[in-house]
């Protein structure tokens, strides 16, 4: 593999090592990915897209939320009913299989969704932690075609036909994208992307976004984020909102999302430590952080490298 170089890997070393290496905005020395991320940020904004949620509830409210923040607008229909005369008017499809109940709805809407050449975008909670989700995981990735698939590293490794280690909802230490697996958990999910034709959209301590040929890296957030439920539900609703704003470009809309997300949380975990609150206030700021997100802070915030076959 090959990594591309963004503008601050020009720098001294020390600095590359403190913050990771940026891209940059529109001019000169821009950098073409992180153009493409701050085009979909802002369509987003000027577009206020509809995105159509299959979500569970435990996070169904922050998920509605975290769309508004970032200037869409959701629908929450989930009954087989209307499923899939919802999505007619929506610009993309969210389905979390925290709500495996609603399976087949999904597949009803994500059928017509895909019909209507609408991205749609799967978030596989525990897939591999029960024979239910390791079927209904399947059946979903048989029937439907997503244009982004975002997951922990447990749940995407089982969808690659890997062995997972994950616990519940949470990814597995074994499965853990760190500074020492990179390359290899780069390649894992590239192959995952390469066969399933989706973007895959990795979320963790280090975020990995891979369309088959391309793999970004994205670094940031703050440990508070595993701490609150949610922070990987909302992410998979951002990507709803920022595929329905580009959705000729699925793998900067993974990006976006990646990248706001970790500059969001760091923002808020600022905010948390000035005021000494916990992870309740917190969970909240950080949906104040994407409200309030400006493109400046978005790119100056986000860090990423990015890997070539």
């Amino acid at each position: 593999m090959k990594l591309g170089q963004g503008r601050n890997d020009a720098g001294n070393e020390s600095e590359r090592s403190r913050t990771g290496r940026k891209g940059v905005g529109k001019g000169p020395g821009m950098d073409q990915l992180q153009e493409r991320i701050l085009e979909v940020f802002c369509r987003t904004r000027e577009q206020g897209p509809l995105v159509q949620c299959i979500t569970n509830f435990v996070t169904v409210n922050d998920c509605a939320n975290v769309i508004l923040a970032a200037g869409g607008s959701p629908s929450m229909a989930h009954d087989i009913r209307e499923a899939a005369e919802a999505v007619e008017g929506a610009a993309a499809l969210v389905c979390n299989m925290g709500a495996i109940e609603n399976i087949d709805a999904m597949i009803l809407a994500g059928q017509r969704a895909n019909a209507l050449g609408k991205p749609v975008i799967l978030d596989p909670v525990a897939a591999g932690g029960t024979e239910l989700r390791r079927r209904e995981s399947r059946r979903l990735l048989e029937e439907v075609h997503f244009s982004i698939i975002r997951g922990n590293a447990s749940e995407l490794r089982y969808l690659a036909g890997r062995q997972a280690a994950g616990s519940g909802v949470d990814a597995g230490g074994a499965d853990r994208v760190t500074e020492e697996n990179l390359l290899r958990a780069a390649e894992e999910f590239r192959e995952l992307s390469r066969r399933t034709g989706s973007v895959t959209a990795v979320s963790g301590e280090i975020d990995l976004i891979s369309d088959g040929n391309q793999t970004a890296v994205f670094r940031g957030g703050c440990p508070v984020m595993a701490r609150i439920t949610g922070s990987g539900c909302m992410q998979t609703a951002l990507l709803g909102a920022f595929s329905g704003a580009g959705r000729e470009d699925s793998f900067a809309a993974a990006c976006a999302g990646a990248a706001v997300m970790n500059v969001c949380g760091e923002l808020a975990d600022e905010k948390r430590k000035r005021n000494g609150t916990g992870n309740a206030t917190f969970r909240t700021d950080l949906i104040d952080a994407v409200f309030n997100l400006t493109e400046e802070q978005l790119k100056e915030g986000m860090r990423y490298e990015i890997f070539q076959g």
